[in-house]
């Protein structure tokens, strides 16, 4: 019954003066828009962008019918702000998505769904979305509440229930969204945004994906081992692989039924899921007793049992993204659907020692972003011009036609990828704000794509400098070293610039502090 008064819901959407937003017929040439979130998905680990780790079958077949973005970047890397900042086409400090631990997304502000629906899109989320309220100005919303669970998820949706789906999430998320589509209104346009959970930590994978790595070694990174000379934030930080890495809650080695218990995706497995499950794991780590490791030994376990489970996960969001692609083929909308994966942000696969994001180097920073637009973009394209998660909104709305309002602070690339003559950002901004989880401490920088200048405060205060051509590891902070006080000059007069651009009140209020006082 619940289902059947779903469907009425989602229909009475669609149709003009009823349900949640009155439509208005476009021309069927208007592109149809699927955009696919991943959550902590690293492009260290795409084949698309040359991974070893890996193959990314499902990636790469969008890659190779569009675009490439090798220079692709978020403004703020962590989870909740950076869909924020795609929604609303806004930096953090404008949208008021700061921060996972206090934030709340304000719904009644303008986003790019807004301005497609009111163009006459229908438009839809289904799966992660992590913003704390309810989402505004959809056709159609069906969501995790907050993290989402790998194994059986509970979904809840505009019609006000909450409803758990059994299987794992990869597959029901995008069970959900090919449902929404075979239930859409045919004569108009649709934007579907599938937000996936994986590969968020805990990093679990599907039942049948568990042995696919059993027999991999993945090589250590060459900085796996940094000791973060001269790098004050990078050395107060917390989320190494050898000391933050959790046991039982990353690792899943579980000193009994009990302890395993105490997990909340695995108490929610069926029967028949936690005995394939834990039969893996508890072999594993009768192993890992017998071997009794400890020091490096036991940290490099312990990295690649992480890389292990995280490709693995990341298994099931590839292969569900070939479903997505799939289903556009068979019903006969590839050529006239714009198709966007991207991840919220990039994360760390053992660099530096770490996992986890934050950190405005290359590897958190940096997110994968690959997009295919037949009567648009060449197939095969690759693009490294300096692009921003804030730029898909208008991106997707100069794609339909539509104006981009002018609070919207991210560009178009599309020009990009028409015109040759076309240039993009010179320089990029970047400023992440969450002071707790990880020890990570707020920073603001700027990025030149060869330079990058990073302003940390609070938990440590400093500036630090790298020369990304010399040093693409981020190793060696030049910040105060003789020879390069020119460029920071530059950069520190190009930083200010963004800010004032991007009217962040509290970095300049920062940099107007250090001017005055002399400090750090």
């Amino acid at each position: 019954m619940m289902r059947i008064f779903t469907r009425l819901v989602m229909i009475m959407a669609m149709v003009p003066g009823r349900g949640l937003q009155a439509q208005v017929s476009k021309p069927a040439s208007l592109p149809n828009i699927v955009l696919i979130i991943s959550d902590d998905h690293a492009y260290q680990t795409i084949s698309a962008y040359g991974s070893k780790l890996m193959q990314t079958p499902n990636i790469d077949r969008i890659a190779k019918a569009g675009v490439v973005f090798g220079k692709a970047y978020v403004t703020n890397s962590i989870c909740g702000p950076s869909r924020a900042c795609i929604l609303t086409g806004k930096y953090s400090h404008k949208n008021g998505f700061k921060d996972n631990t206090h934030s709340r997304f304000d719904g009644s502000q303008n986003t790019f769904i807004k301005e497609l629906g009111n163009a006459g899109y229908q438009t839809a989320w289904i799966g992660k979305w992590h913003l704390e309220t309810q989402p505004q100005g959809f056709s159609w919303w069906e969501v995790l509440p907050g993290q989402g669970s790998y194994y059986n998820p509970d979904f809840i949706t505009m019609d006000g229930s909450r409803k758990r789906r059994e299987g794992y999430v990869a597959n029901v998320v995008e069970n959900e969204a090919e449902g929404w589509l075979n239930q859409r209104d045919t004569t108009k346009p649709f934007c579907l945004v599938i937000g996936h959970k994986n590969t968020h930590r805990t990093w679990m994978p599907d039942t049948c994906d568990l042995r696919l790595f059993n027999n991999a070694s993945f090589p250590l990174p060459a900085n796996f081992y940094d000791t973060y000379t001269n790098r004050a934030a990078a050395a107060v930080q917390d989320m190494t692989v050898a000391k933050t890495m959790i046991m039982g809650y990353d690792l899943k080695m579980f000193d009994s039924p009990a302890a395993a218990d105490k997990e909340g995706n695995i108490s929610r497995m069926n029967r028949a899921q936690r005995e394939v499950f834990m039969g893996y794991y508890d072999s594993i780590y009768r192993d890992l007793k017998a071997q009794n490791l400890s020091g490096n030994a036991l940290t490099e376990w312990k990295f690649q049992r992480y890389m292990k489970d995280y490709m693995a996960t990341a298994v099931s969001l590839d292969r569900n993204i070939g479903r997505m692609l799939d289903y556009l083929n068979t019903h006969g909308l590839n050529n006239n659907t714009i198709v966007i994966y991207v991840s919220d942000q990039g994360f760390y696969m053992g660099e530096h020692g770490w996992f986890d994001k934050r950190f405005m180097y290359e590897e958190s920073f940096r997110t994968p972003m690959i997009m295919q637009y037949p009567v648009k973009i060449k197939p095969g394209t690759v693009n490294n011009d300096l692009v921003m998660n804030i730029d898909i909104g208008p991106t997707l709305l100069n794609a339909a036609g539509i104006v981009v309002p002018k609070d919207m602070q991210g560009s178009s690339f599309l020009p990009l990828l028409e015109n040759k003559k076309a240039t993009g950002r010179k320089a990029m901004y970047y400023h992440y704000y969450e002071n707790g989880e990880h020890a990570v401490s707020p920073h603001f920088g700027i990025s030149t794509g060869r330079y990058k200048l990073i302003r940390f405060y609070t938990r440590v205060n400093g500036w630090e400098l790298y020369d990304l051509e010399k040093d693409k590891n981020e190793m060696r902070n030049l910040y105060g070293q003789k020879g390069y006080e020119k460029i920071t000059a530059t950069l520190k007069g190009q930083l200010n610039e963004l800010i004032i651009k991007y009217d962040d009140e509290e970095a300049k209020r920062l940099l107007d502090q250090e001017v005055h006082t002399g400090n750090p």
